[in-house]
């Protein structure tokens, strides 16, 4: 029974709770819908006043920029208004020198036109001139008629005959003249030219002084015994013939005690020779099998020789980076004379000097000496190649791309084609100075006195030369003359004649200096 009450009064108050919660709940719907209308209310309120105050702001705004639109228009008005006045002016201004310049124009005009009526009357009175002066002429070309006749009747001669005397006159005057210029200008040269030049050779020759050697177109071979050449030979000839066709040289075995001869145009296949021989007389095994083995190892020390001498070449004169092959060549110049004297030699030789040379003028020194260098590389070839060294070096020079300079020195270092290069003169002057040092070349007895000879029949031959003598190995000339015949200024005239005549007719190394002698002498006798 307790229970069920329980039950009653639980279900009650659950009932209770239950309608207070809905009660709640409808009181808190109506509060919260009270609450929104509440806050719309408020918020239309704001948003009104916002729009109130933004209509005020913009209000302002639109008279703001209006003020400034009519202060924009009244400063464009007013600049405008001074560009207009400015314009104006500018106008006014070219108006006033527009008329200023019709102005000037008039009265240049007038200027002319009183200079044409000027010009009139000088030309009337010029023409006037003109008539009086060809009246003149005509009257004093009469004059010299007359005056002509009577000195033809009065010297007894006719006007071609004065004429040629006077020419006569004249040219006799005019040769003493022409000498005494030719005498005054060579002294002035020497005296401004000599010193220098002296000094310039001088410094130049001081710097590098190359050995020079005479070489001959063979080798000799020393022997032991003279038993060797019977092994040389070998059995029926067999060794010599194998040497001989390996080396390509000729053995010449003859009475010479002890020695056997090497003959060879190419130089190089002569050294190679010469050290093969030598190997094979020391070991003492001479047999066509040995014979090839020497001759080929020889051959490439030879080689290798031959490049040693060529980068040494290169490492004295310092003429920078050069092609291989060209340094083969270079080492190959020092097994090739050239009258007698080492072309390897005298090329560093004439490379220093034209160095040098180049150097005291202000030329590229480095450029010189290696077209020095190059000058004669056609020799190293030129037993094997057709055409003339010039033509090979020339050739040589273009295939390894050397510089223009060094061509045109190769080219024109004998005279063949004329130089165009400052390098090619000081290269064909350090090349004749190399080649033209007593000493440096040797000469065969017929052709030393063959030129002597020349040189004293072309100075004989010149007219009122007396004696003349050829001296210091041809290279001067001293020539006597009648000096009854030559004065002292036609002394000059001989001199240059005798050098014309030596230039055309002979061919020599070097320079050949001409000196002319006068000598007058008064004798008497005292009693």
């Amino acid at each position: 029974m307790l229970m069920q009450v329980l039950d009653a009064m639980i279900a009650l108050w659950i009932s209770l709770i239950v309608v207070g919660l809905a009660l709640g709940f409808v009181a808190g719907f109506f509060i919260k819908a009270y609450l929104a209308k509440k806050s719309t209310d408020t918020a239309k309120i704001q948003a009104d006043k916002i729009i109130a105050s933004a209509n005020e702001e913009a209000e302002k705004i639109k008279k703001q920029s209006i003020n400034e639109a009519k202060e924009e228009v009244t400063f464009l008005r007013q600049e405008a208004e001074a560009d207009i006045k400015e314009r104006k002016s500018i106008v006014v201004e070219l108006e006033n020198k527009l008329n200023s310049r019709e102005d000037t124009l008039d009265r240049r005009s007038s200027n002319l036109d009183r200079r044409e009526e000027m010009l009139s009357i000088k030309e009337a009175k010029i023409d006037e001139k003109k008539a009086e002066l060809e009246q003149q002429n005509n009257k004093v070309e009469a004059l010299l008629k007359q005056q002509e006749q009577k000195l033809v009747e009065v010297a007894g001669m006719t006007k071609e005959e004065a004429r040629q005397i006077i020419m006569a006159t004249v040219h006799e005057t005019m040769k003493l003249e022409i000498a005494q210029y030719v005498k005054d200008e060579e002294e002035r040269a020497r005296a401004e030219v000599k010193n220098k030049a002296k000094n310039i050779l001088a410094i130049a020759i001081q710097k590098y002084a190359g050995e020079t050697a005479g070489e001959a177109t063979v080798s000799t071979v020393s022997l032991p015994v003279e038993e060797m050449k019977g092994r040389i030979i070998g059995r029926e000839g067999r060794n010599i013939r194998a040497f001989e066709s390996l080396t390509g040289v000729d053995l010449i075995i003859d009475d010479t005690p002890e020695a056997v001869v090497l003959s060879g145009f190419d130089p190089v296949r002569r050294e190679i020779a010469r050290k093969s021989l030598e190997i094979l007389v020391t070991d003492g095994r001479i047999h066509p099998g040995r014979i090839e083995e020497v001759v080929d190892r020889c051959r490439g020390e030879v080689e290798m020789t031959i490049r040693e001498m060529g980068e040494d070449a290169v490492f004295k004169t310092g003429i920078g980076k050069i092609h291989p092959d060209l340094i083969k060549l270079i080492g190959r110049l020092n097994f090739r004379t050239s009258y007698g004297q080492n072309v390897l030699k005298h090329s560093i030789e004439t490379a220093m000097i034209a160095g040098k040379l180049a150097s005291e003028i202000g030329e590229n020194e480095m450029l010189a000496r290696r077209a020095g260098l190059l000058h004669d590389i056609g020799k190293a070839v030129d037993h094997e190649i057709e055409g003339s060294h010039v033509e090979i070096g020339v050739e040589l020079a273009q295939k390894y791309h050397e510089p223009k300079e060094v061509i045109d020195a190769i080219a024109s270092h004998h005279e063949d084609v004329a130089p165009k290069t400052i390098i090619a003169v000081l290269v064909a002057a350090a090349d004749a100075l190399s080649s033209a040092r007593p000493g440096a070349r040797s000469d065969s007895l017929e052709n030393y006195t063959k030129r002597l000879e020349n040189l004293e029949a072309i100075s004989n031959g010149i007219k009122g030369v007396q004696s003349s003598f050829a001296i210091q190995a041809g290279r001067e000339v001293r020539v006597i003359v009648n000096p009854e015949e030559i004065d002292d200024l036609e002394t000059i005239t001989v001199a240059r004649q005798i050098k014309n005549e030596i230039e055309a007719k002979l061919q020599y190394p070097g320079t050949i200096k001409v000196t002319v002698i006068r000598e007058t002498r008064a004798t008497d006798v005292a009693k």
